[in-house]
């Protein structure tokens, strides 16, 4: 690593101003932009760890790094200590497995990410126009860092493709994943998006609208100041039905929620509501060109609801925003139907154990031949019609 950069730990996101994590995460935000990546900017991390979603006792201790250049920072990245793979979406738990299987210790490990949040984004966040140097003298940081403190491996996950390859120069380990979005081709209406669908998915997707708004209520879409606080105690007792399904416990406490109040103008929260209260809601999070989707809960189940509220619902809001497309999370073929087509995804890691390593090295070359196959065929299973059909 360059000695004239200075790397330095931080357990609290507190630790670190606003404004120099803003620079270096989000710097439209300076021009009075909406940020390209919500999840990153300083005041939703500082919201994870102020809320207790994440801190002692949850396995994600935060170690953030900061590297400066005679005093000013140029560049950040959120880092976290490790004692489990949970809330990743990036799984190693086979990783994990053999190497403790084969006498080695696994945890704890270094996850640079943002918790709970399997959206891609920047990792290595450099002041603009220090580009190459800053993301050399953060991937440095953490290989130096996890080989002083012994731990097995850092993993930086949902990265950039040019980060990944960034790290691949650097000796860690490259891995390809995928996701499904949707993309907006200049649409202006839901019906213009249709009338790329070939006819039998275009009446399927009809008909599965129809249905889900016919469950005796009304669907509203509220963003800003329009989400009141009473919206965020329907959706904390969805949520807690969703999370205690899917991960045994919610990764978020009900504090994170509080604090996503404090942020609503990035927020967009679907709700569908029966004689004015509400029976379901999907939240998501808006950027300056895609709407994010992340959770989703009911109390009450209608037919297609979830996609209704979940997808439909974020199309026709991302269309009458004009932003470019919508990332509706992690896994899901059953989005393919409903015009969300398979993207690729970037991973790097750095494994400490030369055994550990090569076996983890043949590993992810067999993975990506096959993602990038899984891709192409599903690119090609997609619902959009062949141009020759009218």
């Amino acid at each position: 690593m360059d000695q004239s950069v200075e790397i330095t730990l931080h357990s609290d996101i507190s630790e670190i101003s606003e404004s120099d994590w803003n620079a270096c995460a989000c710097p439209e935000l300076a021009q009075g932009l909406r940020a390209y990546d919500p999840f990153t900017t300083h005041r939703f991390l500082a919201a994870l760890e102020a809320s207790g979603s994440v801190g002692p006792g949850t396995g994600w201790d935060a170690r953030h790094l900061v590297a400066k250049v005679e005093g000013r920072v140029i560049g950040v990245a959120p880092l976290y200590v490790k004692s489990h793979s949970q809330g990743e979406y990036v799984f190693d738990h086979g990783w994990a497995d053999a190497f403790e299987r084969a006498g080695g210790r696994y945890y704890p490990k270094l996850q640079c990410a943002v918790p709970f949040t399997p959206v891609a984004g920047r990792r290595l966040l450099v002041l603009p126009g220090l580009e190459e140097a800053g993301r050399r003298a953060l991937l440095a940081g953490m290989a130096q860092i996890a080989e002083g403190a012994g731990v097995s491996s850092v993993h930086m996950t949902f990265c950039t493709q040019p980060e990944m390859e960034a790290a691949a120069d650097a000796g860690w380990l490259p891995r390809i994943g995928q996701q499904f979005h949707w993309i907006n081709r200049d649409y202006t209406s839901f019906d213009d998006f249709l009338a790329e669908l070939s006819s039998r998915k275009r009446k399927a997707l009809r008909k599965e609208r129809a249905r889900a708004q016919a469950f005796g209520g009304q669907i509203i879409s509220l963003t800003g100041d329009d989400i009141r606080p009473e919206h965020w105690d329907a959706f904390w007792t969805f949520y807690q039905d969703t999370g205690s399904r899917k991960w045994g416990r919610p990764y978020l406490t009900r504090a994170f929620f509080d604090a996503l109040h404090e942020m609503r103008e990035d927020v967009l929260l679907v709700l569908a509501l029966r004689d004015g209260t509400p029976i379901a809601g999907a939240l998501n999070l808006i950027g300056r060109e895609a709407l994010f989707g992340r959770y989703w809960g009911c109390i009450e189940d209608h037919p297609y609801l979830h996609f209704e509220l979940c997808y439909h619902q974020a199309v026709d809001w991302a269309i009458a925003q004009g932003l470019q497309r919508v990332e509706a999370g992690a896994q899901g073929e059953h989005k393919l139907a409903r015009g969300y087509l398979p993207v690729a995804t970037y991973s790097a890691h750095w494994i400490a154990h030369p055994g550990l390593r090569r076996a983890i090295a043949d590993y992810l070359e067999a993975e990506r031949t096959a993602v990038d196959e899984d891709i192409e065929i599903l690119t090609e299973m997609g619902p959009f019609r062949n141009l020759k059909e009218p």
